[in-house]
């Protein structure tokens, strides 16, 4: 079993930056695809970002490309979402997850999930 425990994220204006970090317990972090979602008020939970083991592999929902990264370190079990040029429609509460083998844009296939961490940007 994996436990995630979530940091970072806040209050921002917009255009400004945040972060949200991740950092896994267990001895399946280095192995397995990390991803963020996000859940806003009303609204079904969304894939945000995703990577692979190594990191190497990435993959971004449309709305965040170019304004966020997803990062691994797996010698410290964590995994990052810098979030830049942040716009009020970023505001929901962001959750990483973690999934055995390959990246999924499917909530349902993560099997360990962080407490979630609210992120709000003003206008």
């Amino acid at each position: 079993q994996v436990h995630l425990v979530q940091s970072g994220g806040g209050l921002v204006q917009a255009g400004g930056s945040l972060s949200v970090s991740c950092a896994a317990s267990g001895r399946t972090f280095s192995t397995s695809a990390m991803a963020w979602f996000r859940q806003a008020p009303g609204k079904e939970r969304e894939f945000v970002a995703g990577l692979n083991w190594n990191g190497i592999i990435t993959y971004y929902e449309d709305s965040v490309k170019g304004r966020f990264t997803i990062s691994r370190d797996n010698h410290k079990n964590t995994v990052t979402l810098q979030m830049n040029s942040l716009k009020p429609e970023d505001t929901a509460v962001y959750y990483c997850a973690l999934r055995d083998w390959d990246i999924s844009t499917d909530q349902f296939e993560y099997a360990s999930w962080g407490q979630g961490t609210q992120v709000t940007v003003s206008s």
